[in-house]
């Protein structure tokens, strides 16, 4: 079995996961653990991800145990996303005393193709070099390589339907169950069960809609848990061009002009700026990994300055950013890369609104970033 790239390059394995074909975009990530996370993270849909640490699979794979209906205590979904998956070495054994199953296993369980004694240091500089491409796992070279939804995830990851999530009980937040702080409206663009998890035991009772519907569009009798208004709007994370999500574009336009609370992370951070009158581009390879240190930047003379902001190392996992010169003169740049100056984060001037590039859940990486719900929820 090979891996086939778009641009005539090819790389050689021995396939241990789902025995069939699969094509997507070729990226790569950098976590030295978190696999079991970074498969379930619906933000992969329609990739192929390269591990480039050497050994996955070390310590297994866990039971999953629900910490509320369809919120699982450390699996990001219910399911794998990614569409194949490529390592130096899977491994044979594995040794955690929590694991149930090998990883190549549930692999197959999930349907998911992988191969495996890929020279993954040699893939990844020539992902590096010409920046992320499309490719299949396949026995033979593909014709033509294409992207059917042509980078519309979205509406493939988004639930479908209306759905309450109440808090639960997290004595060291102080939040307690039946004690509900506030209420957000959560629009589900292929969100991370972290994110749900930090809002939950902070007593945060969340309205989860999928991406296109809007909140303002519906009525006390379809859903009541609106009857006492919003108290902030939540954009997740999700995969693909955010500028093909034209609805929950809209719908963010809607809350800008409510002038309600608004946090957003990943794609989120991509879609108000959009909504707010700013552009995205495709970034050459993205970046994906546990260890991406960002710094918080103070404002003056409206040039970018560093002023004792604070330095943190984050999870990151996406393949567009804001456009800094774009953003609209009410809105500044909050955050920026430290290894490229990328946006990494925006906020309104004067209003709460505000949106982080990486993803302050952490799952798996660094907390650094976890204040940020807290800031949200003081605002609410």
């Amino acid at each position: 079995m090979k891996l086939y790239l778009a641009n005539e390059k090819s790389y050689e394995g021995h396939s241990f996961g789902a025995n069939k074909t699969t094509e997507g975009e070729v990226v790569f990530t950098t976590g030295m653990t978190g696999y079991l996370e970074t498969l379930t993270d619906p933000s992969y849909f329609g990739q192929i991800i390269v591990f480039t640490f050497p050994l996955i699979g070390n310590y297994g794979v866990f039971d999953k145990k629900e910490l509320v209906k369809g919120i699982d205590e450390m699996y990001e979904s219910n399911r794998i996303w990614a569409r194949g998956v490529i390592l130096t070495e899977d491994a044979i054994k594995h040794s955690h005393e929590n694991s149930i199953q090998q990883f190549a296993n549930w692999l197959k369980e999930e349907g998911i193709p992988a191969i495996s004694g890929v020279d993954t240091r040699e893939l990844t500089q020539e992902l590096r070099e010409h920046g992320t491409i499309l490719g299949a796992i396949n026995d033979t070279k593909p014709k033509v390589f294409e992207d059917p939804l042509n980078g519309r995830f979205v509406p493939e990851v988004s639930p479908k339907k209306i759905e309450i999530l109440n808090p639960v009980e997290s004595p060291s937040l102080g939040a307690s169950t039946g004690k509900i702080n506030k209420t957000i409206v959560f629009l589900d663009c292929g969100a991370k069960n972290g994110i749900f998890r930090n809002f939950l035991n902070r007593g945060i009772r969340i309205i989860r809609l999928p991406f296109n519907q809007s909140p303002f569009d519906l009525d006390k009798k379809s859903c009541p848990e609106l009857s006492r208004g919003i108290d902030g709007l939540f954009i997740s994370n999700g995969p693909g061009d955010p500028e093909k999500v034209t609805e929950t574009i809209e719908i963010t336009k809607q809350a800008l002009e409510k002038n309600i609370p608004i946090f957003g992370i990943c794609l989120g951070n991509q879609i108000l700026s959009l909504a707010a009158g700013g552009k995205t581009k495709k970034m050459k390879y993205g970046h994906r990994g546990v260890n991406q240190p960002v710094i918080e930047l103070k404002m003056k003379n409206e040039k970018l300055k560093i002023n004792g902001g604070r330095c943190l190392i984050t999870t990151q996992n996406h393949g567009y950013e804001v456009d800094a010169k774009s953003l609209p003169s009410d809105f500044e740049v909050w955050f920026k890369n430290l290894n490229d100056g990328s946006v990494e984060g925006i906020r309104h001037k004067s209003k709460p609104i505000f949106s982080v590039q990486f993803h302050p859940e952490a799952c798996a990486g660094p907390e650094d970033a976890e204040y940020l719900f807290d800031e949200f929820i003081a605002e609410l």
